[in-house]
């Protein structure tokens, strides 16, 4: 098989956990001349329009619950087992990467029966299900983080530290320095809760800057994304505790408010993590305490320990613990500059480019970075000479 021929296959999540590092590597392999498609199931995210990325749909489901529950589960699986053995016959991709997620399992365990070589990975510091059920049959596992429990030494398997991919945006934002506040400077807080907002940040956050002096309350300039339910109550308490805020379900331009932030409030999903330490942003960490295995917890304790944040549990959360830091920090302004730096060095830009390289590698080819920029040019200008579509296609499988 040519290098201008290779098509590597993503099998990916619905979640942007699991999708937006997909469509990093899908923009760096198509740089590089290899030819891209993605298998997801119905819930499953498309990539950004500008990526013409064949995208195939399978059948898939989480373990329900109950005997009927699961049985229904396995055969759903099963299904998509078959569906995407079906896929892949008529693809014949070089490779398989798998980023985790459920729907994940069904292209990885087809491709690893008929021997496609399959690579894995993992965007938290705790090895996720469907990456350890796929593990003993993986080339390459690539992680995000240094440590990473749950991985098992097996005969086959190599463990690279790649980093966690981040969109475009983000990558672009690594050279915005941070600017610096003082004493009796504006500070910039940006509050994100996931793609719908956590009701907890809407209940803390406004009775925690009440409780700061007034002086303090003053400087500070907000940013919150919030369910849309809490909207009206939380714009209420930072109106009435004289707080210039700004509050949405959604916002479309976050890597350009993080970059000019002073200090993120948040969770502690892979991708914020990845996002954050790209950037350089200083971070009060409040892990989703709903994980299946404390992933969140174990992912803000990596960065915490670098000097690059502060984890506070959610069940430590409060208005008061809340409103001790911030006064702290609002004081000490320099504290801020010295985590925003070692959260910028424990971050990196350069997560897509190593994980294409392990790609080139267990596909056999020379996948010079240098390539990307050679096909820079004709990709932007539409000469897509990787050989995908020129718009996005929806398939059943």
């Amino acid at each position: 098989m040519s290098e201008s021929s290779a098509l590597i296959v993503l099998a990916a999540g619905g979640t942007g956990g699991h999708v937006f590092p997909a469509e990093a590597l899908a923009r760096e392999l198509l740089g590089r001349g290899l030819r891209v498609a993605l298998i997801t199931d119905q819930r499953g995210g498309k990539f950004s329009d500008d990526l013409s990325i064949p995208t195939y749909r399978i059948r898939a489901s989480k373990l329900g619950k109950g005997v009927f529950g699961k049985l229904r589960s396995i055969m759903e699986m099963g299904i998509g087992a078959w569906q995407a053995r079906n896929r892949l016959a008529k693809l014949r991709p070089a490779a398989v990467v798998g980023f985790g997620g459920y729907p994940s399992i069904p292209t990885l365990y087809a491709a690893a029966r008929v021997d496609i070589p399959i690579l894995l990975h993992e965007q938290n510091a705790i090895l996720g299900r469907a990456n350890r059920v796929m593990l003993p049959r993986a080339k390459i596992v690539a992680t995000s983080f240094p440590h990473v429990a749950g991985l098992k030494n097996t005969a086959t398997t190599r463990v690279v530290q790649t980093g966690n991919p981040v969109r475009p945006t983000f990558a672009a934002l690594r050279s915005t320095p941070y600017a610096t506040t003082d004493e009796n400077g504006p500070m910039r807080i940006l509050v994100l809760g996931g793609s719908l907002g956590a009701h907890v940040f809407s209940h803390v956050v406004p009775q925690a800057l009440m409780l700061l002096p007034e002086a303090l309350r003053r400087r500070i300039v907000l940013t919150q994304q919030c369910r849309r339910e809490d909207l009206e109550s939380a714009r209420a308490a930072f109106a009435g505790a004289g707080i210039e805020a700004e509050l949405s379900p959604f916002f479309h331009d976050i890597p350009e408010r993080m970059a000019e932030s002073h200090l993120v409030i948040g969770r502690a999903g892979g991708s914020t993590i990845a996002e954050l330490t790209a950037i350089g942003r200083p971070a009060i960490l409040v892990p989703f305490p709903g994980g299946h295995a404390g992933e969140q917890t174990a992912n803000a304790e990596a960065v915490a320990e670098a000097g690059g944040a502060w984890l506070i549990p959610e069940q430590a959360f409060t208005p008061e613990a809340l409103a001790v830091r911030l006064e702290s920090l609002m004081t000490l302004p320099s504290m801020l500059t010295k985590t925003a730096a070692a959260a910028r060095a424990w971050g990196t830009v350069s997560a897509a480019d190593n994980l294409a390289d392990c790609v080139c590698e267990v596909v056999g080819m020379i996948g010079s970075r240098a390539r990307r920029q050679d096909s820079a040019t004709a990709l932007e200008s539409g000469d897509n000479t990787s050989g995908t579509t020129a718009t996005k296609n929806e398939h059943a499988a």
